[in-house]
C-alpha cells in the first residue's frame, strides 16, 4: 500500500509528441518506457497514426489542442523540417518547453526567431543531438577538451549512406528544397553539429555538389573544403548514393599528438586511436546502434533515451546537464548555410 501511495505522489514530466512518423514513433516508444515521464498526447495530420499509441495516450489531428492542453509541459516536435520553426515558436508561446528533432530548422533566420521566442516566454528550446552520447564521441570529446591531441591540423568527415528511391518518392516533403532544404540538414546535421562543437563554426568553404542518382530537387552528393573558427582545415564528403545500405559515417581528426577516427556507419565505433601516451579506451558493450525504421532505411544512433533522461534531469529534477539548446544548435544551421552558399 505504501509503495502504491508513493507511486501516486511521484511527480512526472508531461510530454506530447507532434508528428508520428518514423522518428515520432521512436519518441513515443521511448517516452512510454521512462518512469519519470507521462506521455499525455500525440498529434499527427494522419488519423491512421493513432494506432501506434496505447489507450492511455490521447490522439488529435489538431495541433492547437496540444497547445491548449494545460497539463502538457514539453512538446516534442518530430514533424518535417520546414515545420520545426513555426511549431516550436507556437509551443514556446503557449508556455511549453520544446524538444525539437534535428535539424533545428532549415535557415538561420528561423533559428534566431526560435531563440527569441524561448527567451521571451522563458521556456527551454532543446534540440535532439543523440550522437553526442555515443561512446566513441564522448572519448574524443574528452581528448579535445583536455587538449590531449595538441594542435589540430585537419579533420575529415565522411557521410556515405544509402537512401533509395522509395525514401523520397513515398514522402510528400523529402527531396524538396522548400521542405527538406538539403541532404546536409537531414543526413549531415549530426556530423556538422560535432564538427562545430569541436572546432567552431564554419568560416569559409568551397563546395561542389550534384544530383547524380535520384529524381529530387536536392543534392545527393557533395564535397567541401572547410575552414573552422579555430583555424582547423576540414574535408567534408557526403553521398546518399551508396548501394543498398549505409557504408560509413566517420570523423577522423589529425592532431600534432595523435590521430583518432570515429567510424562505423553511424559514428558508433572507435576505429582508430593512436594518441601519445594514452591507450585506446575499451568498452565491452554499447547501445550506440542505428535507428532502424519500418520503411527500410537506417539513421543515426538510437540514443534518444539518453536525451530524454537529460531533459527529465534538467526540467524535473533541476540538475545541471549539458543539453544542446538553441544558441548552440543555431551554429550548425549557419554553418550548413555557408557550405551551400559556397556551392552556388
Amino acid at each position: 500500500m505504501l509503495e502504491t501511495i508513493k507511486s501516486m505522489l511521484k511527480k512526472t514530466l508531461n510530454f506530447a509528441v507532434v508528428g508520428c512518423g518514423n522518428i515520432g514513433k521512436r519518441h513515443v516508444d521511448l517516452l512510454l518506457k521512462n518512469d519519470d515521464v507521462r506521455l499525455i498526447a500525440a498529434c499527427d495530420t494522419d488519423e491512421a497514426k493513432k494506432k501506434i499509441l496505447p489507450n492511455s495516450v490521447s490522439f488529435t489531428t489538431n495541433f492547437e489542442e496540444i497547445l491548449d492542453h494545460k497539463n502538457i509541459e514539453v512538446v516534442n516536435i518530430c514533424t518535417p523540417h520546414h515545420l520545426h520553426a513555426p511549431m516550436s515558436i507556437a509551443a514556446l508561446r503557449a508556455g511549453k518547453h520544446v524538444l525539437v528533432e534535428k535539424p533545428m530548422c532549415i535557415n538561420s533566420k528561423d533559428a534566431k526567431q526560435m531563440i527569441v521566442a524561448s527567451e521571451k516566454y522563458n521556456r527551454r528550446l532543446i534540440v535532439v543531438k543523440q550522437n553526442r552520447y555515443n561512446f566513441p564521441v564522448q572519448q574524443v570529446n574528452e581528448l579535445l577538451a583536455k587538449k590531449k591531441l595538441g594542435k589540430i591540423i585537419e579533420v575529415h568527415c565522411h557521410i556515405l549512406w544509402n537512401r533509395n528511391d522509395d525514401y523520397y518518392q513515398k514522402s510528400d516533403w523529402r527531396g524538396k528544397l522548400k521542405t527538406e532544404a538539403g541532404a546536409l540538414f537531414t543526413q549531415g546535421s549530426h556530423f556538422i553539429d560535432l564538427l562545430v562543437h569541436w572546432f567552431g563554426e564554419v568560416k569559409k568553404s568551397q563546395t561542389w555538389m550534384a544530383t547524380l542518382n535520384h529524381k529530387i530537387e536536392l543534392e545527393d552528393s557533395g564535397n567541401s573544403t572547410l575552414i573552422f573558427e579555430n583555424g582547423t582545415i576540414g574535408k567534408l564528403l557526403w553521398s546518399n548514393n551508396v548501394f543498398e545500405e549505409n557504408y560509413e559515417g566517420s570523423i577522423t581528426i589529425f592532431g600534432e599528438k595523435g590521430t583518432v577516427k570515429i567510424g562505423g556507419a553511424y559514428l558508433n565505433q572507435l576505429e582508430y586511436w593512436n594518441v601519445k601516451n594514452i591507450p585506446q579506451p575499451q568498452i565491452t558493450t554499447s547501445d550506440d546502434a542505428p535507428n532502424r525504421y519500418a520503411s527500410g532505411y537506417q539513421g543515426s544512433s538510437s540514443n534518444h533515451h539518453k536525451v530524454f533522461e537529460d531533459v527529465v534531469n534538467l526540467l524535473l529534477h533541476h540538475k545541471k546537464v549539458k543539453m544542446v539548446e538553441g544558441e548552440d544548435a543555431v551554429k550548425t544551421i549557419t554553418s550548413i548555410e555557408k557550405i551551400y552558399k559556397s556551392a552556388k
